[in-house]
């Protein structure tokens, strides 16, 4: 899959290979928009440290979040992005006063959309002539994306945080299946 291209530089996009947390009412969520150490479909392999002087000199509010890596359709804002042992993690929120990140947001809820996907522009790196897996060393991060299709295919998000009264209703729910002798009416 392909982002978006600036005159001055080719954006290449990267699929999240981790999991997404919960999205919470705000349209808060955080997960992993990389995983170091995997390589994804497009053959591409993130090491630890790719994306440490991107970060560094552009900070999270450098970073777009787009809707399927459209520049049109900003979504939201990264409130923090880091890279850790697993990954690079990512904090973020829609801004729900926009329309579109109230549909992503639904659609999120509903498991419609459920991935990540890095816009970057790859700076240092090499392949290995024999796997044909490049290598990334240094990273160029541009955007991080809400996907529907996500170039590793268990870029998933983890879980949505429902309304109150439906907690509570799965709550209650829980109890009466635990106690003695009920019976579920249908099975």
């Amino acid at each position: 899959m392909n982002g978006w291209t600036h005159p001055a530089a080719p954006i290449q996009t990267k699929a999240q290979p981790g999991a997404l947390a919960r999205i919470e009412p705000d349209g808060s969520f955080e997960g992993y928009a990389a995983l170091f150490g995997r390589v994804d479909l497009g053959r591409d392999l993130i090491l630890p440290g790719a994306f440490s002087r991107s970060l560094a000199e552009r900070g999270a509010p450098g970073v777009r979040m787009l809707f399927q890596h459209d520049p049109a359709e900003p979504i939201g804002t990264w409130l923090s992005l880091r890279e850790d042992g697993v990954g690079l993690h990512v904090r973020g929120r829609l801004t729900l006063d926009v329309a579109r990140a109230r549909d992503v947001l639904a659609l999120m809820r509903a498991g419609a959309i459920d991935g990540l996907s890095i816009g970057f522009r790859a700076v240092e790196g090499r392949t290995d002539p024999r796997t044909r897996v490049r290598r990334l060393s240094r990273i160029d991060l541009w955007e991080v994306s809400v996907v529907t299709f996500p170039m590793q295919p268990d870029a998933r998000i983890a879980g949505v945080k429902h309304a109150p009264l439906a907690a509570a209703i799965r709550r209650g729910a829980r109890r009466l299946r635990a106690l003695p002798g009920l019976r579920p009416a249908m099975a």
